[in-house]
């Protein structure tokens, strides 16, 4: 079995930070701050894109996020399957994949009405929109995820 350094900090800190939890709790920690990580990373690949698509190839806005928002998905679906969630190896790959793209498309339907609501309906500026948006998803996936790819 390979040694998890992510796991390993992760109780360190909480040793360092006197903080108990029971071995449920604690493995539901260690795995929310991978999420946080993968999640994080995918934001700057999302948001990078975005910038790109819209400021520099003046693309519509729901256009571009679009395009981000696909793209950093598939580095989402990468990551969150290698290293944050045990996927349950007795289901059908093809079926949890299925089900992954599925919350994704739902996940982008919530990101484009809520940079649609924000932006050009509130003219809020569409990378703090984006922000909003990306922290309402990203609950969105860990639930659905958790809940349907373990």
């Amino acid at each position: 079995m390979k040694k998890d350094n992510t796991a390993t900090f992760v109780r360190k800190v909480l040793k360092k930070l006197n903080i108990k939890l029971s071995p449920k709790m604690e493995n539901l920690f260690i795995q929310i701050f991978k999420f946080c990580i993968v999640g994080g990373t995918a934001s700057i690949i999302d948001f990078g894109l975005l910038y790109i698509f819209r400021d520099i190839c003046k693309l519509d806005i729901l256009i571009a996020n679009t395009l981000s928002f696909c793209i950093s998905v598939i580095y989402n679906y990468i990551a969150s399957t290698k290293w944050v969630f045990d996927i349950n190896k007795e289901k059908d790959a093809k079926r949890q994949f299925i089900i992954f793209i599925v919350f994704s498309i739902i996940g982008l339907l919530i990101n484009n009405l809520i940079m649609w609501i924000a932006s050009d309906k509130l003219h809020i500026y569409y990378l703090l929109s984006k922000v909003i948006a990306t922290l309402i998803v990203m609950v969105f996936n860990f639930i659905t995820r958790k809940l349907f790819l373990e």
